[in-house]
């Protein structure tokens, strides 16, 4: 059996004997995946309703809330970005009909 098998069986590095105390700090290992600590206050119920939910799913419950506030921070941007180019194009077009009246009445005025 190779070292690869043997690590992804568990035969190695699963004891205690193989774990050593990390060097890094906290703070290093949230810089470096880009994570700030917050504080937040929620009601005690929808806590409770998150850690059935994560249970459920096999997860974590922070890490589940994370996934949950990165996808609706995802799609609030979307529908604002989806929103704002509508109004855009919306005031181009009342600029670009505005703007080509005299064409349109120059048109009429040749071919008549």
């Amino acid at each position: 059996m190779s070292n690869v098998e043997l690590w992804e069986s568990g035969e190695l590095g699963t004891t205690e004997a193989h774990a050593q105390v990390s060097t890094g700090s906290k703070q290093e290992v949230d810089d470096a995946l880009g994570l700030q600590l917050i504080s937040i206050r929620l009601q005690k119920q929808l806590v409770n309703d998150l850690k059935k939910i994560a249970e459920y799913h096999g997860v974590g419950y922070q890490p589940m809330i994370r996934d949950l506030l990165n996808r609706f921070a995802r799609s609030e941007i979307k529908q604002i970005i989806c929103q704002r180019l509508n109004e855009i194009e919306s005031s181009e077009k009342t600029v670009s009909e505005s703007s080509t009246a005299p064409v349109k009445e120059f048109l009429e005025k040749m071919r008549a």
